[in-house]
Parts: C-alpha cells; sequence; structure tokens
C-alpha cells in the first residue's frame, strides 16, 4: 500500500509513519524541512517537501495513494486563526477533488461538532465541512480530545508560583484528556484495515479526569502534592498567552476554546459517542511531565 502522511515528523505523523514502515507499506511524508524528516527517510520513508497552501503540490503528492492522512499545522500568528486552518481545509479540500484518494484521515478535535465558539477548533469544523462535499471519498474524522502534552506548556508556571490552571475548571470524570501515541495507533489502525466507509467520526481519548485530579497528580510527581488547579479570567489568560509570543488572534481563539472546556461545550457530543479509552493514563503522564519539569 501506498500511503501520505502530511504533518512531517510531528507528535502524531511520526509514530503513525513508523508504524506504517514497520508493516511494510510505502510511505510519504509531507513536511516544509527535509532536515526534520531525515529520521523518518532513513527508515525507508519518501520526503515530500512542500507547503500545505500550496494546492498543486498537494495534488501532485497525494497521486497514488492508498490511503491519507491529513492534519492542520498550528499557525498562533496568524492574523485570523481560524480562517487560516478553514483556508488548510480548503486547500486539501481541492487537492483532493484533483487527486481523489479513496480512504482519507483527517486529524479533526473534539468540539468541532459545533461551528462556533470554540476557537481554533471552529477551523477544524470548517474543514470537516469542507471535505464532507466530496462524496466521492470514505473520510474518518478523528476527534481527539485534550492533549496531555499541551500541559508542558504550564512547567514553568508551577516553578514560578507553584499553581497550575487555565481559564476554566472541568469536574471530576468530565475532561476526557489524550496522548498523541493512543491517536496515533487509532489513525494506524484505519489506515491498514482501509475499512470505513462514507463519512464517519470517532472520539479518542486516553483517560477521563478533572482538572482538580490533574494538578494533584501532576504535584504528586514533581513532589508538590498540595499543588493546586487554579482558574484564571480570560484576561488573565490572554495576557500569559500574548507574553508567551502567540499573535493577538492566536490568544483570543486559544481563551475561546478554554471558555468552551469550562461551560463543557467542546465535550458535550464526545459524551453522546464515548469511545473505549487509550493506554496512557494521567498516572503515566504525569511521570513525563515530571521529567520536563526537572529538567528545566
Amino acid at each position: 500500500m501506498n500511503y501520505v502522511i502530511t504533518g512531517g515528523a510531528g507528535h502524531i505523523s511520526k509514530p503513525l509513519a513508523e508504524t506504517l514502515l514497520a508493516a511494510g507499506h510505502h510511505v510519504t511524508v509531507v513536511g516544509r524541512n527535509a532536515a526534520n524528516l531525515a529520521e523518518l527517510t532513513a527508515k525507508g520513508a519518501k520526503a515530500a517537501i512542500g507547503s500545505v497552501d500550496d494546492v498543486a503540490f498537494l495534488s501532485e503528492t497525494f497521486k497514488g495513494a492508498d490511503g491519507l492522512y491529513l492534519m492542520i499545522p498550528p499557525n498562533y500568528g496568524a492574523t485570523d486563526l481560524k480562517a487560516a486552518i478553514t483556508q488548510v481545509g480548503k486547500n486539501y479540500a481541492a487537492a483532493l477533488k484533483a487527486s481523489p484518494v479513496q480512504h482519507v484521515v483527517l486529524l479533526s478535535s473534539i468540539g468541532a461538532h459545533l461551528a462556533e465558539g470554540t476557537g481554533p477548533i471552529v477551523g477544524l469544523h470548517n474543514t470537516e465541512k469542507a471535505l464532507g462535499e466530496l462524496s466521492n471519498i470514505n473520510f474518518l474524522f478523528l476527534r481527539p480530545a485534550f492533549f496531555y502534552y499541551n500541559l508542558l506548556a504550564l512547567t514553568g508556571l508551577v516553578k514560578q508560583a507553584n499553581i497550575i490552571g487555565n481559564n476554566y475548571t472541568v469536574p471530576a470524570g468530565k475532561f476526557p484528556i489524550v496522548d498523541t501515541s493512543d491517536i496515533a495507533a487509532v489513525a494506524a489502525d484505519a489506515l491498514l484495515k482501509l475499512s470505513f466507509k462514507g463519512h464517519s467520526v470517532q472520539y479518542i481519548a486516553s483517560d477521563e479526569v478533572g482538572t482538580d485530579q490533574i494538578a494533584a497528580e501532576l504535584g504528586k510527581a514533581i513532589g508538590k502534592p498540595e499543588l493546586p488547579w487554579v482558574k484564571f479570567t480570560d484576561e488573565q489568560s490572554k495576557a500569559a498567552l500574548l507574553q508567551a509570543g502567540l499573535g493577538e488572534s492566536g490568544a483570543d481563539n486559544l481563551v475561546e476554546m478554554g471558555v468552551a472546556n469550562d461551560k463543557g461545550l467542546a465535550s458535550e457530543d464526545y459524551w453522546k459517542h464515548q469511545p473505549t479509552l487509550g493506554k496512557v493514563k494521567l498516572g503515566d503522564f504525569a511521570k513525563v511531565f515530571a521529567t520536563v519539569y526537572n529538567a528545566q
């Protein structure tokens, strides 16, 4: 089989490509920098160097693929983040019209059932809609939960202020969370089997926790068992994001996504289609968090 994987050597794309290569398949990995793909090309992958903004490049790269994995690279410096994500989705749709592939897996997100109010996830909703107009292609829209590794951005806050938090709080058992390895495993299974038909959605989560539990588990792992989860105001969250270097649109969108988490909007459809949980539990990730924290 011939597979095309977008996302370069990212947290999901790399293990996905490695799984497909280990199974003996031909894999083309799309990225912007050949050096970043060196580890994969050394294992037998073919590199396709280009931009997701180039429809002609995408069309040519997709030709002959039996299966395709699509993801949208983050661009938090964009002037309009929702529009930037939506445009890449439209680029993918245009490329697939020119070089149709029968089976396509899209990395979308929990909350993509909503057309507004979820920050950058709105762009993924629009992408699902754009691809959904291609009735001659089988699509699987993967909607993973909140990524564990996003918590790594909070290690500095923990070190400096002995707190962890965001502009939301979620009760115990009501916050689905996922490890990228579990997402890669689901994507690999779908691409190896190529049995999905029509246009379908699959939610992915590794654990179902609460924000206080996140603070407790991470705190225990770093020797701070009393570490509290603090709910910040939207204004405080935006100021922190801007200070971290995000653009105005990126900061506004992440704040909006946090509000959707706080209100339970992002996960409302997840609970109607609750998946079997993956392997990596919060306690497992806490060890990763501790390693990163202690290395700083």
